[in-house]
C-alpha cells in the first residue's frame, strides 16, 4: 500500500489493532509524537466515545476515528484544532485529519433523523447513517465549490475578506447552487462578488477542503468586461495586481495558491507547479 494517507471503504470496527485519532469539539488529541495513538490503548483510556469510524490507512497501517461526546484530558496530551494543523503538519497528515474532521462532523450532525427525529444508526461498511423509523439515509456531506483566478494579461485579480490575515489576498470562490454547473457558478459568483464578466474558462484540477466540507473545483478565467465593484458583505477589497508585484498570498499547499503559481509559471516561462493532493 502506498505511503502517506489513503482513504478506503469503512474499516471493520471489530478488527483489532491499528492506529486511532480522537476528535472532540476542541479539535484532535495530540502529544509530542503526533495525532496517531495505538487504537487499543486509546480505547482503554475511559474516553467518552460516541462513535468509531474506520477511515483508511496511513503509511499502510489502518486508522480509526474515535468521535468523543466532549473533550477529555489525558496526561501528556493536548487538543489542537484543524486550522493549527493546517499550518504545522505535513500534507499527508493534514489530508488524514481533513477527512477525519468531515467524517466526525457528519457523525455529530446526523445522530438524529432530519425527517422524523428518530436516533439514527451507522450502516455497516458504508459512510451512511440510517433512520430505523422512516428509512432515511444520510451520507457524508460534500459541497462542490468553484475557485477561480481571473487574469488580464500580466495582471491577476485578487481579493480579500475580513477573515483574512492582514495584507493577504486570494482568488475568488463560492459554492455551486443546485442545478448549476461549475462553469455557471464561476460566472455568477464573479459577477456577484466583484461585478466583472469573464470568459474562456479553463478547468485545472480539484482539491478537497475541510472548511467546512468543500470540493474545490479550480479554474482560470479571462477578464471580459466591467469595473471592480466589491460585494459589500463578502469582499473587503479587490484589485488587479501585476504578476511581479503580488501581495501576501495563501499557503503553498492550497489550490488557491496553485492557481496563482501556475499562471505565473506559464506567463514567465517557469516550470509548472503540481497541485497538492
Amino acid at each position: 500500500m502506498p505511503a502517506g494517507w489513503q482513504t478506503t471503504p469503512p474499516l471493520d470496527n471489530d478488527q483489532a489493532g491499528g492506529w486511532a485519532l480522537a476528535r472532540s469539539t476542541q479539535g484532535f488529541l495530540a502529544d509530542g509524537n503526533g495525532v496517531l495513538f495505538p487504537r487499543e490503548w486509546l480505547k482503554r483510556q475511559d474516553l467518552p466515545v460516541a462513535a468509531e469510524h474506520g477511515l483508511g490507512h496511513f503509511d499502510g497501517e489502518p486508522v480509526w476515528l474515535l468521535e468523543l461526546r466532549h473533550p477529555a484530558e489525558l496526561p501528556g496530551c493536548f487538543w489542537q484544532n484543524l486550522r493549527q494543523f493546517m499550518l504545522q503538519a505535513d500534507y499527508p497528515t493534514f489530508r488524514m485529519l481533513s477527512f477525519a474532521e468531515q467524517i466526525g462532523a457528519w457523525d455529530d450532525q446526523h445522530r438524529f433523523c432530519g425527517r422524523c427525529g428518530q436516533a439514527t444508526v451507522q450502516v455497516s461498511r458504508e459512510r451512511c447513517m440510517r433512520c430505523p423509523q422512516c428509512g432515511l439515509h444520510s451520507y457524508a456531506r460534500i459541497s462542490p465549490s468553484m475557485i477561480v483566478l481571473i487574469t488580464r494579461g500580466d495582471e491577476v485579480l485578487l481579493a480579500r475578506s475580513q477573515r483574512f490575515p492582514p495584507g493577504m489576498y486570494s482568488t475568488l470562490a463560492g459554492f455551486v447552487e443546485p442545478g448549476e454547473s461549475a462553469e455557471e457558478c464561476v460566472a455568477r459568483e464573479v459577477l456577484e462578488e466583484v461585478g466583472l464578466q469573464v470568459g474562456n474558462l479553463q478547468y485545472l484540477g480539484s482539491q478537497g477542503w475541510p472548511f467546512p466540507h468543500s470540493l474545490m473545483l479550480g479554474f482560470h478565467a479571462e477578464y471580459v468586461s466591467g469595473e471592480i465593484v466589491p460585494q459589500a458583505d463578502e469582499i473587503e477589497d479587490a484589485r488587479w495586481f501585476h504578476i511581479e508585484e503580488l501581495p501576501q498570498l495563501p499557503m503553498q499547499r492550497s489550490i488557491a495558491r496553485y492557481l496563482i503559481d501556475l499562471y505565473l509559471a506559464r506567463r514567465l516561462g517557469r516550470p509548472e507547479p503540481e497541485l497538492a493532493r
